[in-house]
């Protein structure tokens, strides 16, 4: 009866449904539309084949190919969107930073007059020669520096300093990538902060670590650690300082969180946040103890908590209180917008046993705008200033790229994205009407239905099956238009497969696509900045925006010069640049001003790239990377092989038939602007230069024959960028327009410059001779 019911729902369909073979049910009509009739597979429905030997059913066939279509198309995005280099980092990690839902933390330090005027690594033109970093640049603490064979790290945060003599300590959390809990770090300068060596853990218990506030009393060293998830905050004494550790005593039984200490006014002060205290509001809570010796005994403060509001105020602590002109200065952390989203500094206007009452005062510092692509661009929420025996500041500071739950907003945004393209899919495959076949699960419907009770495997008389068939029939209408209907067809194809590709690629962004930003590479440890330097002139302002705009948010780039060769100069403030913007105005119309020494600039590592080409960030860190392990080299992107008699200069494809190459085109090439520069710009190569002039081309053939004539070494290296635009194909600005005649052009200079210099680098050098594979 059953049965009976949902045919008569259908439209009044009649039929015997005993028969085990679709096309035996009489005024039925089997909805398999692809069959194939060797054995084992779905044949036509006139072929009487059993469902049990049916193996491909439509359904089946229409999911697989959409599989196969829709991976197809997040297989494009991914490699037109990913670095095929970006998971090298976690190879050189170890099993270290792994992606984790609190953060990529790590720590940079900063230095000034005093507190309130701190600058970080990069502007103090502190230079590492082992490492090329010219100068070093923050940060100088990440998780791949305090990953090792027997720790590997997520990320490290909540940095103390310790000065001891000559040599600077900072102890910190280090989230172990397997535990998952905080330990205590270790790390050693012996240069004033600029460069450090993780020395180990210093501290390792069975519970989370983290906020290690460090100190002296009494020729000891102490440690109080953040332990909240014992109850309690415990005291720790140095025994073989910096590595080996005891428990002295446990000061507080209450779970304290980010507990700070300092004296003033002849007693001891803690600052800190009890979020299980009844009442208390979770990062808006702070509490003060006091104490006559560090040692205790502790006693509460009358006015606890002395604040509990908005966690956006600067309740938390933030890092170690320090005394400034008499006052107590105390970070604290606003938690905002997410979780450590900056630091605020309050002034301690009055403390006592019983009154308690600070002021937010005014504290900043350079703060990068390039948002995901600086170490420090999202959030920042510590900071421990001390003052040097020379009178001047030091600080350290953790930051982090993401803000906190960055990893859970990707998964959910990205198992959405894949939810709705599964329903999408299924809504399709309905209106197209595929269905299967079974005894035990029959489809039925009108010629011509569409009919979505197949793609339900479920009784007939199931309820849930009867309202499929009341939806079919409500639907009807719907798909009898979409079939008499091109240009609805048409729209409605395009649709979705507009929000179909649509939500793959946001599915293959989230799952896959990382942080979403473009990170540098370090060199021994040490990370390093450089200028970029372009040349263009008023006829070219819009790449010049594109340009300034993409390349600044670049996580080395330091500053971006203009070289202005021609007509009115633009205001550096008309640009969208995350990093100063210098335009330098030229009298006169030369190529030669690309190599003109400046002063002004302040790295050695300079960035040649015309205005008109564009590559990833990604690209041009594994270049600065590349020229940082060889810096007597040019490195960049566009290999040329110069042979033949007479020389003859040719594309980039006569290299690689060649295998490979003797020059790097100076168009989009590191090079070490102050040797390089002085050396294009000494009196013995003004001959040279005209020829420049009279010709306006090859500059950067003449860097690649000075380069080369000044010494055996190898002078050149190619790095293979993912890809890169020429936007000078889309504007008539472009002196290499005319390929033939910019050919020829250099093909002059090449004899000209032979016979000036005597010697021509035709010393070829294969490609995929790097082990990272950067340059095949």
């Amino acid at each position: 009866m059953k049965i009976d019911a949902a045919i008569s729902e259908m439209g009044g369909m009649r039929g015997n449904f005993s028969s085990p073979d679709c096309c035996d049910v009489p005024g039925t009509r089997c909805r398999c539309k692809w069959r194939w009739t060797n054995p084992g597979c779905c044949s036509k429905c006139h072929d009487k084949l059993r469902h049990g030997d049916c193996l491909l059913s439509s359904p089946f066939l229409f999911f697989l190919c959409s599989f196969a279509v829709f991976g197809g198309v997040g297989m494009l995005f991914a490699w037109l969107t990913f670095s095929p280099y970006q998971y090298q980092r976690l190879a050189v990690a170890g099993s270290g930073c792994q992606p984790d839902n609190e953060g990529s933390w790590a720590i940079g330090v900063f230095q000034g007059a005093s507190p309130f005027s701190l600058e970080p690594l990069e502007k103090l033109s502190v230079n590492n020669d082992a490492g090329s970093a010219w100068p070093v640049a923050n940060p100088v603490l990440t998780c791949a520096s305090a990953s090792d064979g027997n720790h590997a790290s997520n990320f490290v945060a909540d940095p103390f300093l310790y000065l001891r003599d000559e040599s600077m300590y900072i102890f910190y959390e280090t989230k172990n990538s397997v535990t998952m809990q905080g330990d205590i770090g270790v790390a050693e300068s012996l240069d004033q902060g600029a460069t450090w060596k993780t020395l180990g853990i210093a501290l390792d218990e069975p519970w989370h670590l983290s906020y290690p506030f460090v100190f002296d009393h009494d020729g000891q060293v102490y440690m109080m650690p953040e332990g909240s998830s014992q109850g309690d905050l415990r005291l720790y004494r140095a025994v073989q300082f910096p590595l080996q550790w005891t428990l002295e005593k446990v000061l507080i039984r209450k779970p304290l969180v980010d507990a700070a200490m300092v004296e003033y006014n002849g007693l001891f002060w803690i600052f800190a946040s009890n979020f299980q205290r009844f009442g208390s509001r979770k990062n808006g809570e702070l509490e003060v103890w006091y104490s006559s010796s560090p040692l205790g005994t502790w006693k509460q403060h009358r006015g606890n908590p002395v604040r509990n509001g908005d966690k956006s105020l600067g309740a938390r602590n933030a890092g170690r209180p320090f005394i400034y002109n008499g006052h107590i200065y105390r970070p604290g952390q606003d938690c905002g917008s997410t979780y450590g989203s900056r630091v605020k500094l309050f002034r301690v206007e009055t403390l006592t046993k019983d009154k308690f009452r600070e002021v937010e005062v005014s504290f900043s510092f350079e703060e990068s705008h390039k948002g995901r692509y600086a170490w420090n661009g999202v959030r920042h929420h510590h900071l421990d200033a001390q003052k040097l025996p020379s009178g001047n500041w030091i600080a350290v500071m953790d930051g982090d790229r993401v803000p906190s739950g960055d990893l859970s907003v990707r998964i959910y945004f990205g198992a959405a994205a894949l939810l709705f393209l599964v329903l999408l899919n299924v809504a399709v495959g309905w209106l197209l009407g595929f269905c299967v076949t079974s005894p035990k699960y029959m489809s039925l419907g009108k010629r011509g239905d569409a009919s979505l009770t197949s793609w339900i495997r479920v009784p007939l008389s199931s309820r849930l099956h009867r309202t499929v068939l009341r939806i079919n029939r409500d639907s009807l209408p719907f798909r009898n238009r979409l079939r008499s209907n091109l240009c609805f067809r048409l729209w409605l194809c395009f649709l979705v497969t507009t929000m179909c590709v649509a939500s793959i690629c946001v599915a293959v962004r989230c799952f896959f696509g990382g942080s979403g930003a473009d990170e540098p590479y370090p060199v021994q440890g040490v990370y390093s900045q450089f200028t970029m330097l372009t040349m263009t002139y008023d006829a070219r302002i819009w790449n010049l925006k594109m340009y300034i705009k993409h390349y600044s948010r670049c996580p080395s780039v330091q500053e971006i010069v203009v070289v202005w060769n021609h007509g009115t100069p633009p205001d550096p403030s008309d640009f969208d640049s995350a990093v100063p913007v210098r335009i330098r105005v030229e009298p006169t119309n030369s190529l030669n001003n690309r190599f003109k020494p400046d002063p002004l600039i302040k790295t050695r590592g300079v960035f040649e790239l015309d205005d008109d080409i564009m590559v990833t960030c990604d690209d041009v860190e594994r270049a600065f990377r590349s020229w940082r392990e060889k810096p007597g080299r040019i490195v960049g992107f566009y290999p040329r092989l110069i042979d033949g008699d007479p020389l003859e200069y040719r594309n980039e494809r006569h290299a690689r038939r060649g295998k490979g190459y003797n020059m790097i085109l100076t168009g989009a090439g590191f090079m070490d602007g102050q040797t390089a520069f002085e050396r294009y710009w000494s009196p013995d190569v003004e001959q040279a230069r005209a020829v420049v002039d009279e010709l306006f081309n090859c500059e950067d053939i003449l860097l690649n024959f000075l380069l080369a004539n000044g010494t055996t070494s190898r002078t050149v290296e190619y790095v293979h960028p993912s890809w890169a635009v020429d936007t000078s194909r889309f504007s008539g600005a472009a002196i290499s327009k005319d390929t033939k005649t910019h050919y020829d052009k250099r093909s002059q200079c090449l004899a000209r410059f032979a016979k000036l210099f005597g010697r021509v680098p035709v010393r070829k050098w294969e490609f995929g001779t790097r082990r990272d594979g950067w340059d095949h």
